[in-house]
């Protein structure tokens, strides 16, 4: 298709398409990826999984385009009037010319400002080795009595308290109530750890469900750090879903991805206890089921071996006689055996002293042998003389000379194959079956078919 078209005055016009492509692409080279806060408009979910929306402010707003695989991904359902920011490629939609921006993050506004909070303490603390693993303690492998630090209301304790009673119904819990969200909270789950020491605990699980960055920023408080980090006891942080990250998760002991897997942690050792018990029981009713069958079949067997007196006598009665039988043949066998040995021992005697005419007729049966090994070896050296000269005479020039041929050398004595190697009153001798010839070239005629 072409873009450019010239009028009756020699200027050129370009397409509406190769327009929209241009501006498109200064666009998008003009203005970085950046982010822009605004408030959300005619919030809209395709069924393609695609979301559009407007951003607008007190003076402006601009379409928006957030693609499937990145809206499905954020932790907050975008409705209209929510106060965001967009992380996007500013562009131009070609199909309808519409300026646009192309959005790939979204989060709620002043959620920046948390965030950058966040990584200023996580580097605080991460300098002074409160995320070192050299500090982490093991969670004892068979707690019989837990601390957990969380609000008394809160879903993710009766989630944990669910776990642990199907897991380990016999684990004693301490609960150490707080708030885990507001103002006030850090201050208060700060002060439910330090009391974790001093009620008997071997493990403290601090839980909290999941929420936006606002709910969980109290596990991101420098307070609550320190606390996890002076606790006495090891600490299991369960806050959040398993893609929220808190600084208390990383100052803790172990993270576990939600407070049912932090509850799943610390009980592990009971299960796999129980599961080894269960084992272990299974192996010891197999292992006695097995001893009684034996002794049972042994019992059996000296019940069958124990017979009457008499029945025993006449028992031993029939395996003399048996024994008296096979003596007697045995007897019989090696005597028998005794005779055959010495008729051939006797025989070989004969043999090892034979007379004139034994010896006669072997020397005979030798001579004979001799002649016929002498006469075959002959056989055959006439035979390969004779291939030898057949050959031979295959082989001899002359021969073939004789049969009308000639050999045409140079005068260095190289046989000539090829006219086309001749030239004009060349010398050359020619070897016949019966003497020679020199000659001169007076004209050669090359094979026209070598070339081929």
């Amino acid at each position: 298709m072409n873009t450019v078209n010239e009028d009756s005055n020699g200027s050129a016009a370009i397409a509406v398409s190769e327009l929209a492509r241009r501006a498109r692409l200064a666009l998008e080279r003009q203005f970085p990826v950046l982010w822009v806060s605004g408030e959300l408009s005619g919030v809209t979910r395709a069924a393609s999984g695609h979301l559009y929306f407007s951003l607008k402010d007190e003076a402006a707003q601009v379409r928006c385009v957030m693609f499937r695989s990145r809206s499905q991904l954020l932790p907050f359902e975008p409705k209209a009037g929510l106060r965001v920011e967009v992380r996007a490629q500013v562009s131009l939609y070609e199909a309808r010319g519409d300026f646009q921006l192309t959005v790939d993050a979204m989060r709620r506004a002043g959620v920046g400002d948390l965030y950058e909070a966040f990584l200023r303490l996580k580097a605080q603390l991460a300098a002074e080795g409160l995320f070192d693993a050299a500090r982490k303690r093991p969670l004892p492998a068979l707690p019989a009595r837990l601390a957990i630090v969380t609000s008394p209301g809160a879903a993710a304790l009766r989630d944990v308290l669910a776990a642990l009673a199907r897991r380990a119904p016999h684990l004693e819990i301490v609960l150490l109530p707080c708030l885990v969200q507001g103002v006030d909270a850090p201050r208060q789950i700060a002060t439910a750890i330090g009391q974790a020491g001093g009620v008997d605990a071997e493990v403290v699980l601090l839980v909290r469900g999941g929420g936006s960055a606002e709910d969980l920023a109290a596990f991101n408080d420098e307070r609550v750090a320190r606390a996890i980090a002076a606790c006495p006891l090891p600490v299991v942080s369960g806050v959040g879903h398993e893609t929220d990250f808190s600084i208390a998760d990383f100052v803790a002991d172990v993270r576990a991805a939600t407070p049912t897997a932090a509850a799943e942690l610390v009980s592990a050792g009971h299960v796999e206890a129980a599961v080894r018990l269960r084992t272990l029981s299974a192996r010891l009713a197999r292992a006695l089921r097995g001893r009684l069958d034996a002794h049972g079949q042994k019992l059996d067997d000296l019940a069958a071996r124990l017979r009457p007196p008499a029945r025993q006598m006449d028992i031993a009665h029939d395996r003399l006689q048996g024994l008296c039988d096979r003596l007697r043949r045995a007897h019989a066998t090696q005597l028998t055996q005794a005779q055959r040995r010495a008729e051939a021992l006797a025989m070989r005697l004969r043999l090892a002293r034979p007379t004139q005419a034994m010896r006669q007729a072997t020397l005979s049966r030798l001579a004979e042998q001799l002649r016929h090994a002498m006469h075959a070896r002959l056989d055959h050296a006439r035979q390969r003389a004779h291939l030898g000269a057949t050959q031979l005479a295959q082989l001899d020039p002359t021969a073939v000379l004789a049969r009308g041929f000639s050999i045409v050398r140079d005068t260095e004595g190289r046989i000539v194959r090829d006219a086309a190697a001749l030239m004009h009153r060349q010398p050359l001798r020619i070897d016949f079956a019966r003497g020679h010839a020199d000659v001169e070239v007076s004209r050669s005629y090359p094979d026209s078919g070598a070339a081929d």
